[in-house]
């Protein structure tokens, strides 16, 4: 397996799962008339990809022979926490769902660095869950900003 070329496969889903969160976001500024439907479905979008790639980490921990026991427990048991706090956006309102989706984002990217200094991960893995972690918290926060 090549680590250091990002597979045209993980690029298209990637990338492509941006298409939600751009297209949710520019309709909750430009369509006042609907803006509650966008920015509902942009925050349940947000829900569902924030829990998973908070399930990455339960994959590391079932794959990676160079994690100790202690930090498999650690992926197991964070690899929940994501999708917990996207649950819990549900029955908040935009903007505070926004900002804890947004948190979880961020929370959750840090959790990539300090997983990737246990385990030999893709060289293009970080860079692209940076990027896609980016564009998903401007939407979100654009979303928020859509309720003012």
């Amino acid at each position: 397996m090549n680590t250091k070329t990002l597979p045209n496969i993980v690029a298209w889903l990637g990338y492509g799962g941006l298409i939600p969160f751009l297209f949710f976001a520019g309709l909750s500024l430009t369509e006042p008339s609907h803006q509650i439907i966008y920015r509902s479905a942009l925050l349940s979008y947000g829900a569902v990809i924030l829990s998973f790639v908070g399930a990455i980490q339960w994959g590391f921990a079932m794959i990676a022979p160079e994690l100790t026991d202690a930090q498999r427990r650690s992926g197991y048991t964070w690899s929940v926490v994501p999708a917990l706090m996207a649950w819990f956006t549900v029955f908040l309102g935009p903007v505070t769902g926004a900002l804890i989706l947004i948190l979880g984002f961020l929370v959750q990217y840090w959790r990539d660095l300090a997983v990737s200094s246990q385990m030999r991960l893709p060289n293009w893995f970080l860079p692209l869950r940076l990027r896609l972690t980016f564009v998903a918290c401007i939407s979100l926060a654009l979303g928020a900003y859509s309720v003012f």
